[in-house]
């Protein structure tokens, strides 16, 4: 019997936070086919996310707040086998553009589970932890739905079109990922879990957010002028310049009172306002930079 609590942990929305990755790839695929969008779109988001997701709460058994749940409900061994069968569903609907885009789900998967299982446990490695998450869940993941949007093979993840910026999205789960950890300290500690956000103190997790963020507007302001897109750097400055306010004031009530702006409502809503502003950014970019904009207008 599938329990609520298991629905409830496999935080299907919370999927929303890595779609600005989806919309990225989509925007630079040579290859647009509406039925590829679509496999790629569910067997990601609907499927190997929750999966991911809720595998990784039921190891985890957390009993402070997590990503997307302020109050995580108990978890029941069910939760184990629907994370499985979901991964299941993610690996038979990649299979239905190609056997190469399933093998990179799996991989994904794989990585994924080695994260919290206790045989593995990644999470207890700060910067080993940091790295993999962020090249992962940014390059990894860009590369495979970009492979899979165009059914292409492995041999597209070191053309420099899609090393490039992959490695973008990367840095900006780079940055964004310790941030994410600055509430947790107490619950990961009671694990024995030495996140990189524990590692650096609250005050050093902002300190360091602050110069990777900084590192990726550069690379993606290169990016644009590179590509003779002069328009969509202000756009991204444009964009970017919400996120970074909210960004500089709760660095500044953080460091006023550390214990009581470091919290789950501070991350939350800076990882909604992330997630609200880079969605509509990069499905711009997809629909100016496929031209799908002047098809409609005629």
């Amino acid at each position: 019997m599938i329990t609520r609590s298991s629905l409830k942990h496999l935080r299907i929305p919370f999927s929303l936070f890595l779609l600005p990755v989806y919309f990225f790839a989509l925007a630079l695929t040579p290859n647009l086919n509406g039925e590829r969008m679509l496999w790629v779109f569910l067997s990601l988001h609907l499927f190997l996310y929750p999966s991911s997701n809720g595998y990784n709460s039921y190891f985890d058994k957390d009993e402070e707040s997590i990503g997307g749940i302020k109050n995580p409900p108990k978890v029941t061994p069910d939760l184990y086998w629907l994370s499985l069968a979901f991964f299941a569903i993610a690996l038979i609907l990649a299979f239905k553009i190609s056997f190469a885009f399933s093998s990179m789900l799996l991989v994904y998967g794989l990585v994924s589970m080695a994260y919290s299982h206790p045989s593995i446990r990644l999470k207890k490695y700060p910067w080993l932890s940091w790295l993999i998450a962020g090249l992962f869940q940014g390059y990894f993941t860009f590369a495979m739905a970009y492979a899979g949007l165009s059914d292409f093979g492995w041999n597209i993840f070191l053309k420099p079109h899609v090393l490039i910026p992959g490695m973008l999205t990367s840095l900006m789960l780079w940055g964004n990922y310790p941030l994410t950890q600055v509430y947790q300290h107490r619950e990961d500690a009671r694990r024995g879990d030495m996140t990189l956000s524990r590692y650096l103190g609250i005050k050093g997790t902002f300190g360091f957010s602050a110069l990777i963020f900084a590192l990726t507007g550069a690379g993606f302001i290169w990016f644009f002028l590179d590509r003779n897109q002069e328009y969509f750097f202000w756009v991204y400055l444009g964009a970017m310049a919400p996120i970074i306010l909210y960004f500089l004031l709760w660095f500044n009530f953080v460091r006023i009172n550390p214990e009581k702006y470091a919290n789950y409502s501070w991350t939350m809503g800076m990882n909604s306002i992330s997630a609200l502003i880079l969605n509509a950014f990069f499905f711009y970019y997809f629909l100016e930079n496929t031209q799908i904009l002047q098809v409609l207008a005629y």
